[in-house]
C-alpha cells in the first residue's frame, strides 16, 4: 500500500472511531459505513476493464469456444466491457457477403447475450475490410465504404467506437496524406452516428507514434482518436510475410503509449509472458499505467492476452491481476 493511501485510510478510519465515541451506536455506523465506502473507493483502480475478444482467438479458431460466448465468459472472469473482434465472426458474415440480414442478425445476437450478462459493448475491433491508407484512391474509397457497415453495426451495439487500421502505404509522407484522407473520409460518415474512428498502433508506420499522432493532429475531427497498445510497436519486421520472424525495428513503447495518449479514446492492454513474480516480461506495467493516468484517462482499458507460454484463460487472468496489482502502486 501507497503512504498516501495508508495515511488516507489511518485516518478516514481514525474518523470514524471518533464518530463512534460523539454521537453513539446508530450515528455510528452511518457514518462509520459512509468512512468504510470512501475506504473502497479509494482502492479502486482509475479505469474499467474491458475484454478484447482477441484474447480468445485461439479457442474460437479451434471450436473450443463459440464467439457469442464471450458475454458470457468474460463476465465469468470479472469484466465489465466488451471489445469485439470482426474477423472472428467472418465465416458465418462472409457467407452472406455481410448481408444487412446477416449483419443485423450479428448485432441482435451480441446485443442479447450482453444484456442477459448485464455488459457494456465498447467498440468493434474491425480486420480485413480493405486498406484505409492506400495510395489507389479507388481501392481507399471501397475501404472506407466497407467500414461503413461496421460503424453502423457498433452504432446499433450501443459501442463508441471502431478500431481500424491505416496499412496500404509505406511511404511515409505518402502514408500520412492517405490516412489523413481515409480517415477524414470515415469519421464524416461516423460522426452523425456518434460513433468514433479510432486507430491503433498495429504495425507498419502506425506504430510509429509520432507520425500517427502527426495524422490525428491533420484529420482534426472530435470523434477521430487512437487506440494505444501496450505492446504492437514493431515498425518493420525481419520478414515481413512472417509475423514471428522478430523485429527489424521497434519504437520506444513507453515514448509512444505517451505520444498517443493525447488523443485516445480507449487503450489495449496487450500481454504476452509473465515471469514468476506475475509481471509482463517485456512491458512494465507500472509505468504504462502511470502514463495513462497521468494523461487523465479514465475510461476502458482492455486485457488483450497475445501469449503462446499460458493457455488463454490464465494469461487473461494474468493480464487482469498485473493490471489491478499496477494501479494500485500509481502515485
Amino acid at each position: 500500500m501507497k503512504r498516501r493511501r495508508f495515511v488516507r485510510n489511518t485516518a478516514a478510519a481514525g474518523l470514524g472511531l471518533a464518530v463512534v465515541g460523539m454521537y453513539g451506536c446508530k450515528q455510528a455506523k452511518k457514518e462509520a459505513s459512509g468512512v468504510m465506502e470512501e475506504i473502497e473507493e479509494l482502492s479502486e483502480p482509475f479505469f474499467k476493464l474491458s475484454l478484447a475478444q482477441w484474447s480468445v482467438h485461439r479457442m474460437i479458431w479451434n471450436g473450443e469456444m463459440d464467439p457469442y460466448d464471450f458475454a458470457a465468459k468474460a463476465k465469468e472472469w470479472g469484466f465489465s466491457g466488451l471489445e469485439y473482434v470482426s474477423q472472428l465472426y467472418d465465416k458465418e458474415l462472409s457467407e452472406s457477403d455481410y448481408s444487412a440480414e446477416a449483419m443485423a442478425a450479428f448485432v441482435a445476437r451480441c446485443n442479447s447475450e450482453a444484456e442477459k450478462h448485464g455488459l457494456e459493448n465498447v467498440l468493434i475491433m474491425i480486420d480485413r475490410q480493405g486498406d484505409l491508407a492506400t495510395t489507389d484512391k479507388a481501392e481507399r474509397m471501397s475501404a472506407v465504404e466497407n467500414h461503413h457497415k461496421w460503424v453502423d453495426a457498433a452504432q446499433a451495439m450501443g459501442c463508441h467506437a471502431i478500431r481500424v487500421n491505416l496499412s496500404g502505404s509505406t511511404e511515409p509522407d505518402t502514408w500520412v496524406a492517405n490516412s489523413v484522407d481515409g480517415l477524414t473520409r470515415l469519421a464524416t460518415y461516423a460522426k452523425d452516428k456518434n460513433i468514433n474512428i479510432l486507430v491503433e498502433n498495429h504495425g507498419g508506420l502506425s506504430s510509429n507514434a509520432a507520425m500517427l499522432a502527426e495524422v490525428m493532429t491533420k484529420v482534426n475531427m472530435d470523434n477521430c482518436g487512437t487506440l494505444p497498445d501496450f505492446g504492437n510497436f514493431c515498425i518493420r519486421r525481419n520478414d515481413p510475410a512472417d509475423y514471428r520472424s522478430g523485429c527489424a525495428e521497434m519504437y520506444d513503447l513507453y515514448k509512444g503509449v505517451e505520444e498517443l495518449m493525447p488523443f485516445a479514446k480507449a487503450v489495449s492492454a496487450k500481454s504476452h509472458n509473465f515471469d514468476e513474480d506475475g509481471n509482463e516480461t517485456e512491458i512494465d506495467y507500472t509505468i504504462m499505467l502511470q502514463i495513462v493516468k497521468d494523461a487523465g484517462y479514465t475510461g476502458y482499458i482492455g486485457v488483450e492476452y497475445e501469449g503462446n507460454e499460458l493457455e488463454e484463460t490464465k494469461g487473461i487472468m494474468a493480464t487482469k491481476e498485473l493490471m489491478l496489482k499496477s494501479a494500485s502502486e500509481l502515485t
